[in-house]
């Protein structure tokens, strides 16, 4: 690197801090041992922002996430916070975070870990070899979309609305993203709608039936939703890059979470235009097993493997923390998400110490 990366951490809620600390673990390796040259510094978020300030996202940290080259985050949310009224729960930390840095573009890989291949749902030879990367539209459709709320009628019943809205830029520019990560890959994008009914994902398929034409060297498809999380489940190792809006993205990704055997595994990157990234494990914050030092660290220490590819350039040093959470498969261990009949079982701490020992001895 010619110059120094600063990192925002945000721990946040539940499980959060936990397995932060072992990402922390896995970056203070690569800078004493391969000189990364990155600094850090913490922030708060989600509930643990609101129980100091009253908000889940205080503007501080926001500014402070501007300033940063990226943003490691770990989850947020809990029981503890579910009253709250919905402008200041957890979750709306995250939402802002989102619009704030305008993160549009979300990668979720589903890779299968040959070792995992017996802790699968599914029958092993379904999904070994499985290596999905979702796009999701992170920034736009119905979760951000005006008008919404709940109103009550003039016959008294209450009413819930949203808006499911997408401009035609904001297709086109998760579509270029798709494409993109295609061209480097096996050249297929597989793109999810519900064109049938939806007049919004009519003018989705419009729009990267377009880009389509413009990268003719990857091979498009259209696929509706409801196939598409059949299709999944089905023959998963048919979708090479599947491209989807915010809301459809998000129940399609944690599907394709549990074919690799946890949602523990799955690391995501949140990019905007800019490259700058928000890195974080794709599951929640899990406060049933908070502070039992059970969480699986994993997904949270390859999160940094994305930030490192997509964020810094440093593409070695990402395949390196790959390697490395392999060879810890290989060794047997297993945090109780992963925990197969003839393995060792261990906790968060010992199996991010597992992954730091694996770096430095290739």
């Amino acid at each position: 690197m010619t110059e120094m990366k600063k990192i925002l951490v945000l721990p946040g809620d539940g499980i959060g801090p936990e397995i932060v600390a072992e990402a922390l673990k896995v970056l203070d390796c690569l800078k004493s041992d391969f000189g990364l040259e990155v600094e850090t510094e913490q922030g708060l978020v989600g509930g643990a922002a609101y129980d100091e300030t009253g908000q889940p996202l205080p503007e501080e940290t926001l500014e402070r996430a501007r300033a940063a080259d990226a943003v490691l985050l770990g989850a947020v949310g809990g029981h503890k916070w579910e009253s709250l009224d919905i402008a200041v729960r957890p979750e709306k930390g995250l939402l802002g975070l989102r619009a704030g840095l305008n993160l549009f573009a979300n990668l979720r890989p589903a890779i299968l870990y040959p070792q995992l291949a017996e802790a699968s749902t599914l029958k092993p030879e379904v999904v070994a070899g499985l290596d999905i990367m979702i796009v999701r539209e992170l920034t736009g459709g119905i979760y951000f979309g005006q008008p919404r709320g709940v109103r009550t009628l003039e016959d008294g019943e209450r009413e819930g609305f949203n808006t499911l809205v997408y401009r035609e830029s904001e297709i086109r520019r998760i579509g270029k993203v798709a494409f993109e990560i295609a061209a480097k890959r096996d050249g297929r994008v597989c793109s999810v709608d519900k064109a049938n009914v939806l007049e919004c994902t009519e003018l989705w398929r419009e729009v990267m039936t377009d880009l389509g034409r413009h990268h003719p060297d990857v091979e498009l498809s259209h696929m509706y939703v409801d196939n598409a999380a059949m299709q999944l489940v089905r023959a998963p190792k048919q979708f090479d890059v599947m491209v989807t809006t915010n809301m459809f993205g998000d129940i399609l990704s944690d599907a394709a979470a549990m074919l690799t055997g946890s949602i523990g595994m799955l690391p995501s990157a949140s990019l905007n235009e800019n490259g700058q990234g928000m890195y974080e494990p794709i599951h929640g914050s899990a406060p049933d097993i908070a502070g039992q030092g059970v969480a699986n660290p994993l997904a949270t220490i390859l999160s940094v493997a994305m930030m490192l590819r997509y964020s810094f350039d440093q593409g070695a040093l990402a395949d390196r923390i790959e390697t490395a959470v392999g060879a810890v498969l290989d060794q047997g261990l297993r945090t109780p998400d992963i925990m197969q009949d003839g393995k060792r079982q261990v906790g968060t701490a010992e199996m991010g110490d597992a992954v730091v020992a694996a770096l430095g001895s290739d």
